[in-house]
């Protein structure tokens, strides 16, 4: 649950540039450590494990990390279920960024390393229009899953990557939505930028939530267990030159949610990518934003939730991930809203973590007839929509 108030002064040093002087400005206790993984029971789903998240904030190079972080209660195989794959709004997406990388960077008959490729969905994307070579790591990754016709192009390593991997040689090297999950950061781009060591050529990718939206927008439902370490642009950047990159391409993608880096092994002229960034000066107002206006979200949450229950009309979420997960836990919701929609079929049948709402298709719908449905992301609306168009059921949406 939330700690209202000012968060105790305490001092740390970071991770990502080892300044002493880290101070927490947000913290909730007792939330679930893993919001993804397949929970077959309620009970289970209630006594999930637990951790604590104490946010604090860099003023020196502007990272932000979960200092309350205890990596061992996490459990990452092949139960933990984090594809976006079903949804045609995101298929869209990866498409049109795997068609970029392509031709940005003339990525045909090459060898790619994706690092954290889940079910390698977008390893296969990348193999399939450029007629590259793939090697995947991924603890989670479960075989046969992956129907691509690339498949015989990819090698799946279920692993964590590691320095012991440094011998696997690569044109591009991508990490989507992983760095996140790893503390400290800084350890790692230093170990991808070692094994990089004689291979100036290589492009590295990665791609990472954006904190400033989080921040602006008192996203809370954005604040989870698994992600221990927070980027903007300007911190995302000043980690890859410390640790012996030169920046090429800078970018916010997806309605601002992710940030994009390209970079590659050495130094270059990207001074001018860093003073477009955020300034630090920018990135600690926001903090201080979020820090002193998200209780007031979080009360207006509930507000809102209980009067839905008040006047007798039944509420789902739309989302039974991270952000599902997030957003039921600091509110506290148990009994408030019953279930929790995904358009997952593996997840169908399973509960979430904390607060133990099954998780059930679209299709359960059209017989629960919900008066509200809460969209998790706001990007997925107009797709949300349609399906429940299509299947009859008029419901308000009521985006995050």
């Amino acid at each position: 649950m939330p700690i209202e108030g000012k968060a105790v002064a305490e001092s740390y040093v970071c991770p990502s540039c080892g300044t002493a002087g880290m101070s927490v400005f947000y913290e909730l206790h007792g939330v679930p450590a893993h919001s993804v993984l397949l929970l077959p029971t309620r009970e289970e789903a209630l006594n999930y494990p637990r951790g604590d998240i104490a946010l604090s904030f860099c003023q020196a190079c502007g990272f932000i990390s979960n200092v309350a972080f205890d990596p061992s209660l996490h459990e990452y195989s092949s139960g933990y279920e984090a594809t976006q794959a079903f949804s045609p709004t995101f298929n869209t997406f990866a498409h049109r960024l795997a068609t970029r990388l392509i031709e940005q960077y003339d990525l045909r008959g090459k060898d790619i390393i994706e690092i954290g490729c889940g079910q390698g969905e977008f390893l296969a994307l990348l193999c399939e229009l450029g007629g590259n070579r793939g090697v995947g790591f991924d603890p989670a990754y479960v075989g046969g899953r992956n129907g691509s016709p690339a498949q015989d192009q990819i090698i799946f390593i279920k692993d964590f990557y590691s320095e012991k991997y440094a011998d696997c040689r690569a044109d591009f090297v991508c990490c989507k939505m992983t760095l996140e999950h790893i503390q400290p950061a800084a350890g790692f781009v230093s170990t991808v930028r070692h094994a990089l060591g004689a291979q100036p050529d290589t492009i590295v990718f990665f791609q990472v939530p954006d904190v400033t939206r989080i921040l602006r927008e008192l996203a809370f439902w954005d604040v989870y267990y698994e992600h221990c370490s927070y980027f903007s642009l300007g911190s995302l950047a000043r980690l890859f030159r410390r640790c012996g990159f030169g920046v090429i391409r800078l970018a916010q993608e997806y309605e601002g949610q992710y940030l994009m880096i390209e970079a590659r092994p050495g130094g270059g002229k990207d001074g001018a990518m860093l003073e477009q960034a955020d300034g630090l000066d920018v990135l600690a107002r926001d903090v201080a934003y979020f820090s002193e206006n998200c209780f007031h979200k979080l009360d207006a949450w509930r507000r809102d939730l209980q009067g839905i229950r008040r006047a007798g009309r039944r509420a789902v979420i739309w989302g039974g991930g991270s952000k599902g997960v997030a957003f039921l836990t600091t509110l506290g919701f148990q009994d408030e809203i019953e279930y929790a929609v995904d358009v997952n079929p593996r997840k169908h049948g399973t509960y979430v973590a904390g607060t133990g709402q099954e998780i059930v298709s679209p299709q359960f719908l059209i017989e629960y007839k919900p008066d509200v449905v809460i969209v998790m992301n706001p990007i997925y609306c107009d797709e949300i929509r349609q399906t429940l168009d299509e299947m009859g059921v008029s419901a308000e949406l009521l985006p995050v």
